[in-house]
C-alpha cells in the first residue's frame, strides 16, 4: 500500500473537503505549488476542475461534494459521472482524473445547454421518475444510467458501462431489458439492443467485460467468475470467464494485479492447479485485448476449437 502523507495544519483549505483551482488561488496556493502537491500524491484530481486531499479517502458523499462545486443546480448528472456518484466505481475510464474528460451534465429539454470547458453538455429528455437525489445533486437513476451508458457508438464501452451498473444490484435485469424499446429511434439504440443481453454484473472490471464480449464475438459461450473445485469438493481457483461444460476459460491479466514477479509466479502456480483439474486456460493482457494488433479473439477461437476437439466435437462453420 502506498502512503502519501498528509497536507499538514498549515494548508490554507479544509483537508476533508474538495476544492477548485479558483478556491486554491484565492487561498494563496500558486499553480506551481498545486502541481507539486499533485506530483507528491498529497492531492488528486477527483473530476475535471476539482481537487481532493488524498488523505480524506473516497465516499459517495465526497463524490457529490466534488460535483456540487462545478455542477449548476438545474443540471442533471448523467452517464459516466452518474454511475460514479451512484457507486459504480469502474464506470469512469481508467485514468479519467488525469485525462480530465468533461463532466457529464445535461439540462432537461428546453433549458438550453451549458457552455463551458468543464462539462460535456446538451439537452436530454429525462423523466422525473428517472432522476434521484444524491448529496444534493440531481442524478439519473441507476437503470436510466445503464440505458444511457449502452447508447454509445462503441460496443466495448457499452458492455463495460452496463456491466458496471449491473454490479450495483439497484434494479432488476428484466426491468432493464424491458425498458430498452422506449428509446426506439434514438441515437445509438442499436448498440444498446445488441449489447444489453450480453452485459453481466458479475464481471469484476471493464476489461473483463470487454473480454466477455470478445468471447461472444468468437462464438465461445462463457460465464463470469467460475469456481474450479476438485472431485472431493475442495476449492482450487475462481476463473474470470469460463465454460464449465468444455472445461475451458479465459482470464484477463491486468497490470495492477498481474505484473510483479510474485504475482506472475502466483498466476502460474494457480493455473497449473487448474490445468491439473482438466481445464484449458488462456490468459490475455491489455495489449492482446485493446491494441490494433491484439489477437485476443483469435486465441479465444483457438481455445474453443481445442476444447471441442478434446470432447470429440468441432466448431460449426
Amino acid at each position: 500500500m502506498i502512503f502519501y502523507g498528509t497536507l499538514g495544519a498549515d494548508f490554507p483549505l479544509p483537508v476533508d473537503q474538495p476544492f477548485t483551482h479558483r478556491m486554491a488561488r484565492q487561498a494563496g496556493i500558486s499553480r506551481r505549488r498545486l502541481g507539486d502537491l499533485l506530483d507528491a500524491g498529497l492531492i488528486r484530481r477527483a473530476v475535471k476542475g476539482v481537487y481532493l486531499p488524498t488523505e480524506v479517502g473516497d465516499s459517495l458523499a465526497l463524490r457529490a461534494a466534488c460535483l456540487r462545486l462545478v455542477a449548476p443546480p438545474d443540471c442533471v448528472v448523467v452517464d459516466r459521472h452518474a454511475g460514479w456518484l451512484l457507486g459504480a466505481d469502474m464506470v469512469l475510464a481508467p485514468g479519467e482524473h488525469i485525462s480530465l474528460r468533461p463532466l457529464s451534465l445535461y439540462r432537461p429539454s428546453g433549458h438550453g445547454r451549458l457552455r463551458n470547458d468543464i462539462a460535456s453538455s446538451g439537452e436530454r429528455d429525462i423523466r422525473e421518475d428517472e432522476i434521484v437525489e444524491v448529496g444534493g445533486l440531481r442524478v439519473t437513476s441507476a437503470v436510466r444510467t445503464a440505458w444511457d451508458l449502452g447508447r454509445v457508438p462503441w460496443p466495448d464501452e457499452a458492455i463495460a458501462g452496463i456491466s458496471s451498473m449491473h454490479r450495483l444490484g439497484a434494479y432488476d435485469t428484466d426491468e432493464f431489458l424491458d425498458g430498452i424499446e422506449r428509446f426506439r429511434g434514438q441515437r445509438w439504440v442499436r448498440t444498446l439492443r445488441v449489447i444489453a443481453p450480453l452485459a453481466d454484473g458479475r464481471v469484476e472490471s471493464p476489461p473483463e467485460a470487454v473480454l466477455m464480449l470478445r468471447c461472444h464475438q468468437a462464438g465461445f459461450p462463457v460465464v463470469p467468475q467460475v469456481e474450479v473445485v476438485t472431485v472431493q469438493g475442495e476449492f482450487v481457483a475462481r476463473l474470470d470467464l469460463g465454460n464449465e461444460e468444455l472445461l475451458a476459460a479465459v482470464e484477463y491479466d491486468g497490470a495492477e494485479w498481474h505484473s510483479s514477479s510474485e504475482q506472475q509466479a502466483h498466476d502460474r502456480a494457480r493455473r497449473e492447479d487448474v490445468r491439473e483439474e482438466g481445464w484449458l486456460v488462456e490468459a490475455v493482457t491489455k495489449t492482446d485485448l485493446f491494441t490494433r494488433h491484439g489477437d485476443a479473439e483469435v486465441r479465444i477461437r483457438q481455445l474453443h476449437r481445442k476444447a471441442l476437439q478434446r470432447r470429440g466435437g468441432r466448431i460449426a462453420s
